[in-house]
């Protein structure tokens, strides 16, 4: 059974952990609304300067030339600008995941110890039953390790393609903006 003492002490460090992780995420979200506030400013300095060289074109041609010079800087800053949004996801998981763990870990460090009081008040011959409890919780840890490495593990196979299919975009944007260089220069 609980002391006051204790049920207290179980009750703040609770809250002390929910603030810690409030705060995490509320750092991530900043970090976002921050990372969107430069990205609309660049956005709009941006557009009124490509606006002006907007105007300032008069034949078919350079209206053809302007648009397809536009797709190569669009393609990399929407990858620079998805990168930068997937960095602070993963940063903030990952503050997460330590959260996590540490719980995990305190909560199993408080049940072997409560298991280990529990035995040693134990009537004798049944030291069998604390043996199998410790040995489920032992099992039940290493099921969830087990689940935590194949969750890294699709974690990685995701960050792998993603970083394959923005290299294969900014590549294809990259051979347009080529090719369309070469029309200019031909004719």
């Amino acid at each position: 059974m609980m002391t006051p003492e204790q049920f207290t002490s179980t009750y703040k460090s609770n809250l002390e952990s929910f603030f810690a992780l409030s705060n995490k995420a509320f750092e991530g979200f900043e970090k976002l609304v921050d990372l969107n506030l430069n990205v609309a400013k660049a956005t709009q300095a941006e557009l009124a300067e490509k606006l002006k060289e907007l105007f300032a074109l008069r034949e078919a041609q350079e209206f053809a030339q302007f648009g397809i010079s536009l797709a190569q800087p669009t393609a990399e800053k929407a990858l620079a600008y998805t990168r930068h949004v997937s960095e602070i996801a993963k940063s903030t998981q990952a503050e997460f995941v330590r959260f996590a763990e540490s719980q995990l870990a305190e909560g199993n460090r408080k049940l072997v110890t409560l298991i280990d009081s529990a035995a040693k008040n134990a009537p004798t011959g049944s030291e069998s039953a604390f043996a199998m409890m410790k040995s489920a919780l032992a099992a039940a840890n290493s099921a969830l390790d087990s689940a935590k490495k194949a969750g890294q593990q699709f974690v990685d196979v995701t960050e792998a393609n993603f970083a394959a299919a923005t290299n294969a975009t900014v590549k294809a944007a990259n051979q347009a903006a080529s090719v369309s260089k070469l029309g200019k220069k031909a004719a």
